[in-house]
This record gives structure tokens, C-alpha cells and sequence, in this order.
């Protein structure tokens, strides 16, 4: 049996997720199967979001993310230095909205 740890008494980060991932999965063999992976949790994410389960949406989220900080990992990456990265490029640039709550970079 697996040892789980309380989730209060931790705080996850990437490196704590993808020590967990490749201990219970074992190492990666090819970074697309975690993206094809990926894919099939943002189908199971569109499908919670379409019932509107709240606790669903939650969770199914939290799997995209654990599978997009592992394969960040894959190529020496930290997400959340990616994501900081991003944000001050996106802040700078001028944005068209869409009318649906998304849009694009003019």
C-alpha cells in the first residue's frame, strides 16, 4: 500500500509532485505521453466544467497541473518561474478582446 500524507500537513511543490509522480509511475520514457496524458485530463476537466461540478472542475484542474509541472520538470523547467515569465510578457502587450472572456494579442 501506498504511504499518503495528509495534504494539510504539506504544501506540494513542483518538485515534491514530480518526486511523487516518477515514484508511483516510474521515470518518463517519452515527455508526449505526459501531453497526450494532459489531453485526456483536459477532456475530463471540459466535461465537469459542462455539468458545472464544482468539486470535479477542482480536481480535474489539479491533474492538468501536476501533468504540466512534470513535464515542465522534463526539460528542466520551473512552471511557476514559466508562468511569472509569461505574465510580464502578456502585461506588456495589447489585447483585443473577444466578448467571451478570452481574446488575442494585436
Amino acid at each position: 500500500m501506498t504511504n499518503v500524507k495528509n495534504s494539510t500537513n504539506m504544501s506540494e511543490s513542483q518538485q515534491s509532485i514530480c518526486d511523487w509522480a516518477e515514484g508511483i509511475f516510474g521515470p518518463v520514457a517519452d515527455p508526449r505521453a505526459l501531453v497526450a496524458r494532459a489531453m485526456l485530463e483536459m477532456k475530463e476537466l471540459d466535461e465537469a466544467v459542462a455539468d458545472r461540478d464544482i468539486s470535479e472542475i477542482g480536481r480535474e484542474a489539479a491533474d492538468v497541473l501536476i501533468l504540466l509541472y512534470r513535464l515542465a520538470n522534463q526539460f528542466g523547467l520551473d512552471l511557476d518561474g514559466e508562468v511569472q515569465g509569461k505574465m510580464a510578457i502578456n502585461r506588456a502587450r495589447k489585447w483585443s478582446a473577444k466578448g467571451d472572456g478570452t481574446g488575442s494579442h494585436v
